[in-house]
C-alpha cells in the first residue's frame, strides 16, 4: 500500500527543493516553509551582517541566515553541483568558470524549482519556530509578519534547513574572554574593507579561513592564520607577502597581544573565528528523541531518520564534506519520499539504533571526534549505499572528478581552482 501524506518541508534551500520535488513526484501534499523572502537557503546572499556578539550569541537576536561573502566562489566543479537528472555541466548565468560564483549556482537552483513546480509550493516569510509530535502527526507552528502565529497539523516533517548559520568558535583558546578588541566569526564576513591595515588572526584550516585570509590579506597590514592541525606547517606562505601559518594559538590577552605554539607572538587588532557552525533547530520538540551534543545530530539512522520517529520525522543535508555533495542530498530525498510513500520500508526500530551505536562505537574506536559524526570526508561508501536504497548508482565519472579535485586541493591549496581539469 502506499500513501499520500500531507508533508511539511522546513526551509527552501538545496536540500528543501529537492526533497520537495521527491516529494511531489511521490504525489504526497507538500509545504515548504522559508522564513526569508526568497529560495536558495545558503546560496542567497545577503549582504547584511548580524550583531558581531560571537562568544555571547543572544539567541533572540536577529538571526541572518546566509553565511555567503561577496567573492565567493564554488569549491567543487560544475559536474558535482548538479543533479542526476537536472544538470550544472551545461549551465551559465554569465559566469562560466568550472568554479563560479554563488550568483550562478543561485540561478541554477531557481531554475530547477521552477522547473519542477516546487516554487509553487514554499511558503515565504515564513518562520517555524515550533514542531511538536503528537501522537503520531506533527504540529507545526510559522509565524509571518502580517498573520503573527498560526498552526497546522502535518503527517510528516522533513526538516531541511542547513548548518550555516549558528556560529561555532574557538571558545577554549585561553583568555578569549577577556580579549579586549574585535571579535568576528566568518558568519559575518561579507568584503575585506573593514579590515584595512589591519592586524588578523583568523582561526581555521577549512575553505572559508583560507579563501577568506587571502582576500583580507590584499588590504590588511597582516594575516595571521592558526591552525589546530599537527600537520600544518608553521611558515610564511609563498606568494604572500604578508600572511604566515601559525600553530594553535597558546593563549591570548587583553591588550592584544597573542601568543602562538609555535613560540611566535604578535599584536593583533581582530580576531576571525573561521571555525564552522553548529547544528541548530531551536524549533524541534522531541522530548529529547532527537537532540544535539557536540554538533552531533541523533540518534540518526544514516544521518536521516531518528528511528523512534521515523519515517514521519527526517533530515535532509546534515552530512557534509562530501564531494558528490548536492547528489548525496537527491539521494536522502528520494529514500525519505520513497519511505514515506510506503514504497521500501526501513529496519525496525531496535535495528535502526543498533546501526546508530555501532557507528558511534566505530568513531570511538578509532579516535574520531563526535564532532565529526556527519563528516564523509571524500568517501564513496554511505553515497553508493544510499543509491542502492532507491534503485540507483553514482556515475563513475563523478567519482573520478572527485578524487582528482581532492589531488588538485592537496598539491595546490591557494589555487586549486585555477589548475584544476576535468
Amino acid at each position: 500500500m502506499t500513501y499520500s501524506l500531507n508533508i511539511a518541508v522546513i526551509g527552501a534551500g538545496t536540500s528543501g527543493l529537492l526533497t520537495a520535488r521527491e516529494l511531489l513526484r511521490e504525489n504526497h501534499r507538500v509545504t515548504i516553509f522559508e522564513k526569508s523572502n526568497r529560495l536558495g537557503g545558503t546560496w542567497l546572499y545577503e549582504p547584511q551582517v548580524e550583531a558581531d556578539d560571537v562568544l555571547h550569541l543572544n539567541p533572540n537576536r536577529s538571526v541572518v541566515h546566509s553565511s555567503l561573502y561577496s567573492s565567493l566562489r564554488t569549491n567543487l566543479p560544475r559536474p558535482l553541483m548538479g543533479f542526476s537528472d537536472y544538470s550544472f555541466e551545461d549551465k551559465y548565468y554569465g559566469d562560466p568558470r568550472m568554479f563560479p560564483g554563488h550568483e550562478e549556482v543561485l540561478k541554477f537552483l531557481q531554475d530547477f524549482a521552477n522547473e519542477f513546480g516546487v516554487t509553487e509550493v514554499i511558503r515565504f516569510n515564513s518562520e517555524v519556530v515550533r514542531v511538536d509530535s503528537l501522537d503520531g502527526d506533527f504540529v507545526v507552528e510559522w509565524k509571518t509578519m502580517e498573520m503573527g502565529s498560526v498552526a497546522e497539523v502535518f503527517d510528516a516533517v522533513v526538516v531541511c534547513s542547513g548548518h550555516h548559520t549558528e556560529p561555532r568558535i574557538a571558545d577554549d583558546v585561553p583568555g578569549i574572554e577577556e580579549w579586549s578588541r574585535k571579535q568576528t566569526h566568518s558568519h559575518n564576513y561579507r568584503v575585506p574593507e573593514p579590515y584595512r591595515d589591519q592586524v588578523v588572526v583568523v582561526i581555521g584550516n577549512g575553505p572559508s579561513a583560507l579563501d577568506i585570509s587571502r582576500e583580507i590579506a590584499t588590504v590588511a597590514k597582516e594575516v595571521h592564520l592558526s591552525s589546530r592541525s599537527l600537520n600544518v606547517k608553521v611558515s610564511k606562505l609563498d606568494v604572500y607577502e604578508n600572511i604566515w601559518q601559525h600553530s594553535k594559538i597558546n593563549r591570548v590577552y587583553d591588550d592584544g597581544t597573542i601568543f602562538f605554539q609555535d613560540g611566535e607572538s604578535i599584536e593583533a587588532d581582530v580576531i576571525l573565528h573561521c571555525t564552522g557552525y553548529k547544528f541548530h533547530f531551536p524549533f524541534l520538540r522531541t522530548n529529547n528523541v532527537v537532540h544535539v551534543d557536540d554538533n552531533r545530530v541523533g540518534p540518526l539512522y544514516k544521518h536521516v531518520f531518528p528511528p523512534q520517529l521515523a519515517p514521519r520525522l527526517a533530515f535532509v543535508g546534515l552530512t557534509y564534506n562530501q564531494g558528490v555533495h548536492f547528489q548525496m542530498f537527491e539521494l536522502q530525498s528520494k529514500w525519505v519520499a520513497l519511505a514515506l510513500s510506503g514504497k521500501i520500508s526501513l529496519p525496525s526500530e531496535d535495528e535502526m539504533l543498533a546501526d546508530v551505536h555501532k557507528h558511534y562505537r566505530e568513531m570511538e574506536e578509532n579516535g574520531i571526534p563526535k564532532r565529526y559524526t556527519h563528516s564523509l570526508g571524500f568517501k564513496f561508501e554511505y553515497l553508493d549505499w544510499l543509491a542502492a536504497q532507491v534503485g540507483l548508482r553514482i556515475d563513475d565519472r563523478l567519482k573520478v572528478i572527485c578524487r582528482n579535485l581532492l589531488e588538485q586541493w592537496i598539491s595546490h591549496p591557494n589555487g586549486f581552482r585555477d589548475v584544476f581539469q576535468l
